[in-house]
């Protein structure tokens, strides 16, 4: 028995806009410490700290293609449980994810549930069906495919073997975008890639390719004649092998291979980054970049995700100021990651430098700025600044801001000498930023009371500094808004 079911209408206005079928997955993760073995058994007893879930499979691509600034619309199956209702919830909170499920009586929610002891992991339990899809789960994807291609610009077909993505399910998709003249993107499983033809670019990683010819996929000469080879036998339009550190291979029909570099970078974690490949190159191919170009963004998108911990996304700022860098011949280290921030921090804590934190929105940088920011350097050795992304500025000073995108704030804010590191933050306020970093001394304007001041508290706990310091008179973005429209 199924049901198609579907989170509230929201209305698409991004230019691109993915279709997602696939198998969907809720990942949890439960916290803890092990101070014990067990006296039942040889085995450590985790004791509870806290829990926390995020999408999955097929919905992790979704996830970052949300993160990626871009609508998704996400077809799957999921059971009649509480997994899939926690999946429905963390859909709810992107405003441009269209959760479009069909429900199983039959099966669960595909659920991975990891045990972490002081960051490592000790136990994976995963609940899952990976049966293929019955008769009516099948003809119940189908329809919302073919009512989905409608509204979309791409097609991706996310397989994980779990069952959804059955062979006359991927028919059907594949003849539904041809039929509109979408594009499709294949994040394929099965090692029989006959199933996927007619797509646009099937994205297999090395060892898959390898799986799928029979014979080594090393080096460059060896992946090309592997892609090529599938292609000669296999009615796909191109192949894009991941490659981890080695990069990317691009082979298609009428041009010599693209073999595209990873840029060195610190890594940290390459859980999730097929995914955001595959977002990427999507969202890009959906915009109408050509193929070669949608491959290096999405090459250039995995670098930054493997240098954060564990599953992570890319945002359309962290991915400008990676391009500008690139650009411009200059690989700067001041815009990171909290993680990286964390790891600089403990560094020159450790070398006796005082750490100042303050933050703000930072869109049209003025001499009231560039004050605050030279008083709050002053304080200490090394200033982090807490930028808020386009979406809080959008929360906090409504549609019309930022005038400039989070990327370009950042990298005008790392271009002052007086700016050791910027670091771009989701939340309304900084608090998780000054809990994680713990600086020496927060720094807010003398417009603040010190009540009114996110993060005081935290401050005091370890026996940190506020500083309130002055601010130059008339000196707001807002004002400068209002006069330039006068």
């Amino acid at each position: 028995m199924t049901d198609g079911t579907m989170s509230p209408h929201r209305e698409i206005v991004q230019a691109a806009r993915v279709l997602i079928v696939g198998d969907i997955m809720l990942d949890r993760y439960v916290y803890g410490s092990v101070e014990r073995i067990s006296p039942e058994a040889p085995v450590p007893v985790l004791k509870y700290d806290r829990e926390s879930a995020m999408p999955g499979g097929a919905a992790n691509v979704a996830r970052n293609i949300c993160d990626f600034n871009a609508a998704v619309e996400l077809v799957g199956i999921v059971g009649h449980d509480a997994s899939s209702d926690d999946l429905g919830a963390l859909a709810e909170g992107y405003p441009f994810w269209r959760h479009t499920v069909v429900r199983s009586s039959t099966r669960p929610t595909t659920t991975k549930t990891r045990l972490i002891a002081d960051r490592h992991q000790i136990m994976r339990l995963d609940i899952e069906d990976t049966r293929p899809a019955d008769a009516g789960e099948e003809a119940a994807v189908i329809a919302a495919v073919q009512a989905g291609v409608a509204r979309a610009s791409i097609l991706v077909l996310s397989d994980y073997a779990k069952g959804a993505l059955t062979e006359a399910v991927i028919r059907a998709a594949i003849g539904a975008a041809k039929a509109a003249s979408l594009p499709v993107v294949v994040d394929p499983k099965s090692a029989d890639f006959r199933r996927y033809a007619g797509a646009t670019v099937v994205t297999p990683n090395a060892n898959e390719l390898a799986r799928v010819v029979g014979r080594p996929c090393r080096d460059d000469e060896e992946v090309a004649s592997g892609a090529a080879q599938l292609l000669s036998s296999v009615d796909i339009g191109s192949i894009l092998v991941t490659r981890g550190d080695r990069g990317m291979t691009l082979v298609t029909r009428d041009a010599a291979p693209l073999h595209i570099r990873t840029t060195a970078k610190p890594v940290f974690d390459v859980s999730g980054a097929g995914d955001t490949v595959v977002a990427v190159l999507s969202v890009m191919l959906a915009e109408g970049v050509p193929l070669p170009t949608a491959a290096d963004a999405a090459n250039l998108a995995a670098g930054i995700v493997v240098s954060k911990l564990g599953t992570a996304t890319v945002t359309r700022g962290e991915f400008a100021v990676e391009m500008r860098r690139r650009q411009e011949g200059e690989w700067t280290t001041k815009i990171v990651s909290l993680d990286q921030a964390a790891q600089r921090q403990h560094v020159w804590s450790a070398a006796g430098e005082r750490v100042v934190f303050t933050n703000g929105c930072f869109d049209l940088l003025h001499p009231g700025h560039i004050s605050l920011l030279r008083q709050a350097k002053a304080a200490g050795e090394r200033l982090i600044v807490g930028l808020n992304t386009d979406a809080s500025v959008q929360r906090l000073k409504g549609p019309t801001r930022p005038v400039q995108d989070e990327g370009a704030r950042a990298f005008v804010l790392s271009a002052l000498d007086c700016v050791d590191l910027v670091v771009l933050f989701d939340d309304d306020t900084p608090l998780r930023l000054i809990e994680t970093l713990r600086p020496d001394v927060l720094v807010k304007g003398a417009d603040y009371r010190p009540d009114q001041v996110v993060g005081r508290e935290v401050i005091a706990s370890y026996g940190g500094r506020l500083l309130l310091v002055d601010l130059e008179p008339d000196r707001s973005t807002t004002a400068m808004i209002e006069r330039m429209r006068a």
